[in-house]
Parts: C-alpha cells; structure tokens; sequence
C-alpha cells in the first residue's frame, strides 16, 4: 500500500488539476448536492473530500451499504418505483446484466474522452447491443490467496510466501490438500471462512455455469456445477469455519482467529484490513486454485432519475479515472481496470504494510494475467448464483443434506421461470 503521506500527496495533487475538468454546474443557486450510493469498501472516502475541495459548488453525500444484496435491492426497488435512487449508483458485475434489460433507467455514459479508457472486456460488459455504455468500471478483482502466517507457523508449515505459493499449488485438490496438512497439525482454526466464499472461486472458472450464450438456463444440469457442489462441500466437512461472509460471526472472527485463509480478490484487502484492526499476521500468496480467477469488480451507473445527470456523469468519469483508481487501490487495496492505471509504477511497486509489506500490486498484477476464464453471466445469474449461496449454507448450518439441499436449489431455479 502506498504510505498515509504518499497517499495523501497523490490526492492534492488530484484535486489541484481536476477542476479544469469539471466545470461549474448551471444549478440556479450554483450549489449542486450529489448523492452517490456504494457498498462495501471502494475507497472513494477521501477522494470525495478532494473532488469537493476542487469544486466548491459541489456537496456529496455518501450512502454506504453494508452488502452487495443490501444495494441490489435498495437499486431495484427504487427502479421499480420510480424515484429515490442516488445520482450515482454503485453496481456489481453480477447484476449487470438484469440491468441492461433496462437502459433507459440509466444515462448513456458514452464520451469520446472515456473511449478506451478500461479493459474491452470491463467496458464491453457495460455496453448495450446499440452502444450505450450504462456505466463506468471501477475495479476488478483478480484473486489471490490470503493467509495469517502466524497461524501457519504454528502449524508447523512455511510462512514465506513463495513457499505458501508452492504449498497451496494451483490446483482445488492441493489447496485442500494444504488444508488438510494444517488441520492434522491440531491448530483447531478453520482453513477457510465458508463454502460460499469457496464457492465463489470455483464458480468464476467455468466459462458458462448457469446459462447458454443465448441465455438458455443450463445450471441443475451442468455436470461441472454438480461437481464443483460435491467438491467444495466435500472440503467443508473438515476445513471450513461455516461463517458467511459478511455475517457479524465472520465480522467478528477476524478478531479471534476464525480461520487461516480464504481467497482474496483485490477489493477484500480493506475488508480484511479493517475487519482484523490490530491483528498481526496477515499476508498474501501470489497463487490461486485452478489457475485464476476474477471475482467481482464493480461499475458506477448515472440513473435517470437523478436531478444533476451531467454533473454526476462528470464525477462518475473523475472518480473512474486512472489517478482516482490508483488511490482508490492505495486506501482499499481494489484493483485498477483502467488501462493506463495496469501500468503505473505506483501500482507495480506498490506494498501493503497490513499484509507483511506484500508486494501487492506486483501480485495481483500477476493474477489478473492468471485469468483465463470470463464467465458468461447472464439475466439470471445473480439470481441463481444467490440461490446456490443459500443451498450451500443450508448445508453448513445443518438444516440439510448436501442432497437434500440441491435438490431444493433446483427447485428454487426451476420457479425462476
């Protein structure tokens, strides 16, 4: 991570040079309040205080959820209203495409001065069948492995993190594996947080899970999704802390050793950082099971319902700009998906002093360039993919079998419709 006082620098810096670009808005008293709504931890906090400083005839004011499902159906509630939105809404790559079923809720955000700004792939997402660009990327989330090296050691395994590389592998079976080797050191610390979590990692590498290209819902009968079940239950029988994430359980356990690893995209690392405050040990392995994996990564869409649409647009296009997402990744270690930002030295040589001074812009850098698999997500798959989370956790709470617990996510997918 970059220092406090490298950070802060970055961020006068910004402020001075942004208010060329900016403009003044034609509000009638000159004073325009911008509602910007995230959730999470994007870490837009003090770059809001800079945006401000540069344009004093702009106020914002941030709603913050607490998760991603909290935002989603603030979002599509009020879209079914009719008002109340934010005049920048926050969305996860997940709910995009029940999004672009409505781009006449959300501004057309396309600008020559933004073409070519982020990965095709990030902006192609975004991107309507006639060309409207309903929002602007803000991260990705190429995926390492977290650990507590403390727990490591006193399980009698390396802490080094090219030795935890080599020991956790790059493949499903040798981080079990590893899990396995720290659970016989009698340490009775969980290897992972969840099967959900776990779940997560696994689902991202199959290229097309829950649905065809054409939207066809394959999900109950695709033999990779019914294997990826059975194995990552298989390894939650023994290794898994059964802790949701985002619960207060898994709040809290960051404080008392819930657990010794668990995967980590970029965004989680001012998750991590500030769920263990104080807690030593944290570091992370430049390696990921199966390969890599992209989790996440979000966007800032401009709805239709907001009063100051130009002047939300302009802030969405600051906020999403190269300088803005190298800090935003200073303060909430959430990974830059600005061309220009990938290959910034204040992004390559950057180190994260909560993570045992971990090289972690070099390592993440290293695993967006592991990623192999986009997977197609379709209008259903955050429907889906919520509905296997809940199956997954009737699992480790003991209300079901794993087979009892599918055959009711069929169910739950089949009334999808």
């Amino acid at each position: 991570m970059f220092t406090a006082v490298a950070g802060a620098a970055s961020i006068a810096l910004l402020a001075t040079g942004c208010s060329a670009t900016t403009g003044s808005t034609d509000s009638a008293d000159g004073k325009v309040e911008l509602t910007v709504a995230t959730f999470n931890e994007f870490g837009y906090e003090d770059l809001f205080g800079a945006y401000e400083a540069a344009n004093p005839n702009v106020t914002i004011v941030h709603k913050k959820a607490a998760t991603t499902n909290e935002a989603r159906d603030n979002l599509t509630t009020r879209l079914a209203a009719g008002s109340g939105l934010s005049d920048i809404e926050a969305i996860e790559v997940d709910w995009l495409p029940e999004l672009l079923q409505y781009p006449d809720q959300f501004v057309d955000l396309a600008a020559a001065d933004v073409d070519d700004r982020w990965l095709s792939w990030k902006t192609d997402a975004a991107t309507t069948a006639d060309g409207q660009l309903i929002g602007y990327g803000t991260d990705i989330g190429p995926e390492g492995v977290c650990y507590r090296s403390d727990l490591f050691a006193a399980a009698g395994l390396p802490t080094d993190r090219a030795a935890v590389s080599d020991l956790l592998g790059d493949s499903w079976d040798s981080y079990y594996a590893a899990g396995a080797q720290f659970d016989a050191a009698g340490t009775n610390v969980p290897w992972f947080d969840s099967a959900g979590a776990t779940w997560q990692g696994v689902v991202n590498q199959i290229e097309f899970p829950y649905e065809e290209s054409d939207g066809t819902v394959i999900a109950t009968e695709n033999p990779e999704i019914k294997a990826a079940y059975a194995s990552v239950l298989g390894a939650s029988a023994d290794l898994s802390a059964h802790l949701p994430q985002w619960s207060s359980d898994w709040t809290a356990s960051f404080q008392d050793n819930g657990f010794a690893t668990m995967l980590c995209p970029g965004w989680m690392l001012g998750v991590i950082e500030g769920n263990a405050d104080g807690v030593t040990g944290w570091d992370i392995a430049d390696t990921f099971p199966g390969g890599g994996g992209n989790w996440g990564g979000s966007y800032l869409t401009v709805p239709t319902q907001s009063a100051h649409p130009e002047e939300a647009q302009k802030l969405a296009a600051w906020l999403t700009a190269p300088e803005q997402q190298l800090s935003a990744f200073a303060s909430k270690g959430t990974f830059p998906s600005q061309v220009d930002a990938l290959d910034s030295p204040d992004l390559l040589e950057s180190a994260d002093a909560f993570f045992n001074n971990a090289p972690t812009g070099q390592i993440l850098a290293n695993r967006a360039a592991a990623v192999e698999v986009t997977p197609f997500k379709g209008e259903k798959y955050f429907a889906i993919n919520d509905a296997m989370q809940q199956a997954l956790t009737r699992v480790e709470d003991g209300l079901m079998t794993p087979d009892e617990s599918w055959d009711k996510w069929v169910s739950d997918v089949n009334a999808l419709g």
